[in-house]
């Protein structure tokens, strides 16, 4: 754990080299590219439907950003290279044999061909370093950020490369349909998908829950019949799965109880062993890609080794996952000690809760985290995005989250943000497009211009 994060990657600190196009335009655009009345025209099924924008706007008023990120070409392709890299060594029969030895029950049951919808990859992206922080199964946004790409219009991109991200943005919400039909495919079903449950523990009460809205309309607008459900509303009994009356198909799982444990989902499990649900994603996803446990053996060049994962990927998979390990009793004084270049995440955590930065700890939270199932990963800053004005600036942090989808990248946007973990409760913050620029033609396009004053043209003297 002795790597200082200025050198994953082989990056040279960010405030010792030449910032890239991208970096500038995340420290030097002010300009507010979120248009309401587009995102309310988006999120409503006609103009005379305006509930669930100002749904949104009365209970999450801060989910969208109100500026894009920007990454060069050069950066999204590394990180469709390290998700390959990854996707490859859990294909990879040792790693599930070595993996699957050591999960529950439930997670080696057969999924019966369903890969799993919207893998989530988490990045920290910070000049040359780009640090793979964590992987999701149950990851959310896609449907908002969906809707987010029809109501950006950043006044920095030259109108061909706003096109081409507009144009991106438009196939998005029709590629989550096909991969839902895709699942049902893969799954060898006989006959068309009729119908799916959107499944999550009080629903309602989800942060999220516009989304689920979202999904819903899109399955409906496709014929198939979907329903938004807490697991205690389902009933399994002859071979069926039954919301009401209603048979349920295919089931979108956006639960946290990752190996369906609790009394409430016992319709949903006796449904999934018996394979009488198309269930996605399912456990045996979350234990293969999504359990923290698997970042100590991805960031370990002697276990990877041993299973045979070839030098090329090794590479990828070291210098772009921070050193991981557990906590345990043998390396706690040393893990101790070196506490503030640490991060400290619990196994069964997610969303960013009981996760604590070790510069903060204090000796108490440190005997909580002793006493239970942590990992210490190296920490790794992540990215800066400039808020506020020209005259008086405020740096929030970012980080990007890539949607995949059977090993490929569908979507990456960015989660804008102020404190220790994500958590849209940041004024300016929230999901953010992310946009790509040409490594080459940005560079002299910046470089020809006076960015301050072009921003000014453009956005009419508002983001000063």
């Amino acid at each position: 754990m002795d790597t200082p994060h200025s050198q994953l990657n082989g990056g040279a600190p960010v405030n010792a080299r030449a910032l890239q196009p991208a970096e500038t335009l995340n420290s030097s655009c002010f300009c507010s590219s979120l248009d309401k009345d587009a995102l309310r025209l988006a999120l409503s099924d006609d103009l005379d439907s305006p509930e669930l924008y100002e749904l949104v706007e009365s209970r999450c008023p801060f989910l969208f950003s109100s500026r894009p990120i920007f990454v060069s070409d050069s950066q999204s392709a590394r990180i469709a290279g390290v998700v390959e890299a990854i996707e490859s060594v859990i294909a990879m029969p040792a790693y599930r044999a070595k993996v699957l030895a050591g999960a529950p029950a439930i997670a080696r049951h057969d999924p019966g061909g369903a890969k799993g919808v919207f893998y989530g990859y988490d990045f920290h992206l910070r000049g040359d370093v780009l640090a793979l922080i964590e992987i999701n199964t149950n990851a959310g946004g896609a449907m908002l950020n969906a809707m987010m790409a029809k109501a950006h219009l950043s006044c920095c991109l030259s109108a061909p490369a706003l096109a081409a991200a507009i144009a991106t943005g438009a196939t998005l919400e029709e590629s989550i349909f096909t991969m839902f039909e895709a699942e049902w495919g893969a799954s060898a079903r006989q006959r068309p998908l009729r119908s799916i449950a959107i499944v999550d523990e009080a629903p309602e009460q989800q942060y999220l829950y516009p989304e689920f809205i979202l999904f819903q309309r899109l399955f409906e607008r496709h014929g198939v019949r979907a329903v938004i459900a807490a697991p205690s509303e389902l009933s399994f009994h002859g071979g069926v799965l039954r919301h009401g009356e209603l048979e349920i198909d295919l089931l979108y799982n956006r639960l946290t109880d990752f190996m369906l444990e609790s009394s409430a989902c016992a319709s949903l499990r006796a449904a999934y062993l018996d394979r009488a649900v198309v269930l996605t994603p399912h456990p045996q996803a979350h234990a293969l890609c999504a359990n923290k446990r698997n970042l100590v053996l991805l960031s370990d060049e002697l276990q990877l080794a041993e299973l045979g994962v070839p030098g090329g990927v090794r590479k990828i998979l070291l210098e772009n996952i921070p050193h991981t390990e557990l906590v345990d009793a043998a390396n706690a004084q040393r893990l101790w000690a070196n506490r503030r270049r640490l991060f400290f995440k619990p196994l069964a955590g997610y969303g960013g809760k009981a996760a604590y930065r070790g510069e903060k700890l204090t000796k108490r939270v440190w005997e909580d985290i002793l006493a239970g199932d942590y990992i210490a990963q190296l920490l790794v800053p992540p990215g800066e995005r400039v808020n506020g004005t020209q005259a008086n600036p405020e740096p929030l942090k970012f980080d990007l989250r890539s949607y995949v989808y059977d090993g490929r990248v569908q979507w990456t946007a960015a989660r804008v943000y102020q404190g220790q973990t994500t958590n849209f409760r940041t004024p300016g913050g929230g999901f953010a497009p992310v946009y790509s620029l040409d490594d080459g033609s940005a560079a002299a396009e910046i470089a020809s211009m006076s960015l301050d004053a072009s921003c000014l043209a453009a956005c009419g003297g508002a983001c000063s």
